[in-house]
C-alpha cells in the first residue's frame, strides 16, 4: 500500500480498513444508528440483528458457535478478560500459569499482575531459535498444578506459527485451560477451536482489515460461568462484558472476518509470494542480512524480520522516513528503547536485536511497492555504512 511517497510495510502493527468493510459498517453510523440493546423498537432490533450477524461471522472464522463470541474493545482487553477473569473466579488448588517466553506484552503485563496480586506462579516455556515452544518440555511439566496454558498463536514480531493442535492435547491431558492470543492468526492459519481444544481465544479487528477499537474473545460455552467480568454494566454479552456495543464496529469486524475466511488460501499465497520476493531481492543486494525466526511456511505470510549487522535499527528506520513504514520492535510504550524480548528469547544478542527490523506485507501490497522498497532500503543501508 502506497500513500503519496510512503510505502506501508507495517501490516502487523495495524491494517488499513478494507473498503468493503467500510461500506458495510458506515450505515450504522447514520440511518441505522440504533442501540443494539434497545429491545422495544425497530431501530434497536435492526442494530441488534446486524451485531448478531457479525457475531456469527466471527464464530464461523474459528469454528465456534455465535453465543461463544463476546465483543471487547480489542485483543488487549480480551487477554485481560481471559486471564484476569479466570483467576478472579477461581478458588481451586492449581497455582501455575504457563506462557511462552515470546508472548505479547499485554500477556506479560497481566501475568506480572497475577503474580503480585494472587501469588500465582507464572512459568515461561522455553522456545528454540525459531520461536517454537519446546513441546517436550511443556508435556513433561504441565500437570495437576497447571491452571492455564496461554500461548500466542502467531508471534507479532517474528511470525512464528505455533502448533495449537499439539498444545491443546497437552492442555487437555493436564486438565489445564488453554488460552491463545490469536490476534495475528487469521491471516496466517486456519483456526479451529474445537480441533485444537482451545477454551478461550482472543481476536483483534484491526489486524484483519477491520476497524480499530473492537475485538472479540471466544469463550467456550462450558467455561463462561467460570469467568469473572472485568467490566461491569448492564449485563450485556451474557453478563461477561458490560457496556453498550458499538454496532458499527461490530459490523465492521464481522465483515472483516467474513472476507479473510473467504479469501484465506489465495490471499495467504499471494502475500507470501511477495514476502519471499522482498527477501530474495534484499538478500541479493545486501549479502550479510539475517532472517530472524522460522523459514516458510510455518511463518506469518507477510512477516519478515531482518537483522542488519552493524546498523542500529532506529537509525535505519529514521533514514527510511517518510518513504517506508516499518517497525524495530524495540520501542516500548514508555518510549525507552530496549532490545526486543522476543528476539532475545530466540537467542539473538543485544546487538543483533538492536539491529533488527520487522517488515510486514499485506492485502494491499504490490510487486511494484516491493521493488521500490528494496531500492530505498539498499540505499539507506549503503548511506549508513558509509557514514
Amino acid at each position: 500500500m502506497k500513500i503519496g511517497n510512503s510505502i506501508y510495510l507495517d501490516y502487523q502493527a495495524t491494517t488499513p480498513t478494507d473498503p468493503k468493510v467500510l461500506a458495510e459498517l458506515t450505515p450504522y453510523y447514520a440511518a441505522s444508528f440504533g442501540n443494539p440493546h434497545s429491545a422495544e423498537h425497530w431501530f434497536g432490533w435492526q442494530a441488534a440483528k446486524a451485531v448478531e450477524t457479525a457475531r456469527q461471522r466471527i464464530a464461523q472464522l474459528i469454528n465456534a458457535d455465535s453465543d461463544e463470541i463476546v465483543f471487547t474493545s480489542g485483543a488487549t482487553e480480551s487477554n485481560n478478560l481471559a486471564l484476569l477473569g479466570l483467576v478472579e473466579h477461581y478458588t481451586g488448588p492449581r497455582k501455575k500459569i504457563f506462557i511462552s517466553s515470546i508472548e505479547h506484552k499485554s500477556i506479560l503485563s497481566i501475568c506480572h499482575k497475577l503474580e503480585k496480586k494472587f501469588s500465582l506462579e507464572v512459568v515461561k516455556i522455553p522456545v528454540d531459535n525459531n520461536g517454537f515452544i519446546d513441546i517436550e518440555w511443556l508435556s513433561n511439566n504441565a500437570n495437576e498444578d497447571t491452571f492455564i496454558i496461554s500461548i500466542i498463536a502467531v508471534n507479532n514480531e517474528i511470525g512464528t506459527v505455533q502448533n495449537l493442535d499439539v498444545i491443546g492435547k497437552i492442555a487437555r491431558k493436564s486438565g489445564a485451560i488453554f488460552h491463545s492470543d490469536a490476534s495475528q492468526a487469521p491471516q496466517a492459519m486456519e483456526i479451529d477451536v474445537l480441533r485444537s481444544g482451545i477454551d478461550i481465544l482472543s481476536l483483534s479487528s484491526h489486524k484483519i482489515y477491520g476497524p480499530k477499537g473492537i475485538g472479540a474473545i471466544y469463550i467456550s460455552r462450558e467455561l463462561q460461568k467460570h469467568i469473572e467480568p472485568i467490566i461491569y454494566g448492564g449485563g450485556q454479552e451474557n453478563g461477561l462484558r458490560g457496556g453498550t456495543l458499538p454496532a458499527p464496529l461490530c459490523v465492521g469486524m464481522g465483515m472483516a472476518a467474513k472476507l479473510i475466511k473467504e479469501h484465506f488460501t489465495c490471499e495467504n499465497q499471494s502475500i507470501a509470494s511477495l514476502r519471499n520476493l522482498f527477501f530474495e531481492m534484499l538478500q541479493a543486494r545486501i549479502n550479510d542480512i539475517n532472517l530472524n525466526g522460522p523459514s516458510w511456511p510455518r511463518r506469518h505470510p507477510g512477516n519478515i524480520n531482518l537483522c542488519f549487522p552493524g546498523i542500529n535499527a532506529q537509525d535505519l528506520i529514521a533514514v527510511l522516513q517518510p518513504r517506508i513504514a516499518a517497525s524495530s520492535g524495540s520501542a516500548c510504550s514508555s518510549g525507552i528503547v530496549e532490545p526486543s524480548h522476543v528476539l532475545r528469547a530466540i537467542g539473538c544478542s543485544h546487538e543483533e536485536a538492536q539491529s533488527s527490523i520487522r517488515f510486514s506485507l499485506g492485502r494491499m501490497s504490490t510487486r511494484q511497492e516491493v521493488e521500490e522498497a528494496v531500492e530505498i532500503i539498499v540505499d539507506g543501508v549503503t548511506k549508513l555504512r558509509r557514514s
